[in-house]
């Protein structure tokens, strides 16, 4: 039997999958990548993928003149939540998933940059993907917006002291996510080339990245164990024999985890929704 296929969804140059993309490859998934901010299509519908991961982008989620392919992606979102299909959005993939679905996405008054605590919730301990967070695991932020009021129905399983919905499940096996779980510090550095955003926050950016370099082991032994532990999920859901992107398609899009985590810097202060948003 093929691989199970994953649809990933790029916004911007810098920000693909990154720590996430490397363990959904060791699970034995494939990755049809699609930088949509570089022209590639989006499929129509998730009929030939198994799941969908949704990245981050500097732009909000509703930003269509500024990204036109969002509402395609809103639309995607629509259809896993209505067919459970495995996904996971980080950062500005919540925010898209949540105003696709109903709820609220607005400017943090607090914008997340760097490392902070995150302070699982009662229904974590019996999700299938944070079932094994442990305390109060540090996780990388790079947000300026966040979900304000969730969709109807969304549980909430993460949260920290600036951000009350760090994440939350749809159904079975939609997840959003607020933070960053798939970037180390490798991938902040470029993000923070713009220093303006950071030292408008009363940060330095040499010193949160060298934070997030210091914590680099227990970032990858929480945020790579979830990535597995939803790579199970999307194995695990597929059906018997789902049709597959035709070989010209896979060809131009199957990619190996090279990507950044998610936004480029800062430069754009917007980042809010997306991903950091």
């Amino acid at each position: 039997m093929s691989a199970p296929v994953v649809l990933v969804i790029e916004h911007e140059d810098g920000t693909g999958p990154a720590l996430v993309g490397e363990r959904l490859l060791r699970a034995g998934l494939r990755l049809d990548l699609r930088r949509a901010w570089n022209g590639d299509p989006l499929p129509d519908d998730l009929t030939d993928h198994h799941g969908l991961l949704v990245l981050g982008g500097a732009m909000g989620p509703c930003e269509d003149e500024r990204a036109p392919w969002l509402p395609a992606v809103r639309d995607l979102l629509r259809e896993a939540v209505a067919r459970d299909v495995p996904t996971l959005g980080i950062c500005l993939g919540m925010e898209l998933l949540t105003v696709a679905c109903g709820g609220r996405v607005e400017h943090a008054s607090h914008p997340e940059v760097g490392l902070v605590e995150l302070t699982p919730l009662p229904a974590c301990s019996t999700d299938v993907v944070f079932t094994a967070l442990q305390g109060s695991p540090p996780a990388v932020q790079w947000h300026w917006e966040e979900t304000m009021t969730l969709p109807h129905g969304a549980i909430p399983l993460l949260t920290s002291e600036h951000c009350t919905h760090q994440a939350y499940r749809l159904g079975n096996r939609v997840w959003g996510v607020q933070f960053h779980p798939e970037v180390l510090a490798a991938q902040i550095a470029r993000w923070g080339d713009d220093d303006a955003p950071l030292r408008a926050l009363g940060l330095d950016p040499a010193q949160v990245v060298r934070e997030v370099d210091r914590a680099e082991d227990t970032l990858r032994s929480h945020w790579g164990a979830m990535a597995d532990r939803w790579a199970a999920v999307v194995t695990a859901s597929r059906p018997a024999r789902p049709s597959t992107p035709e070989a010209g398609t896979a060809a131009r899009h199957t990619t190996t985890a090279q990507g950044t985590g998610e936004r480029p810097s800062p430069r754009i202060p917007e980042l809010a929704s997306d991903d950091t948003a």
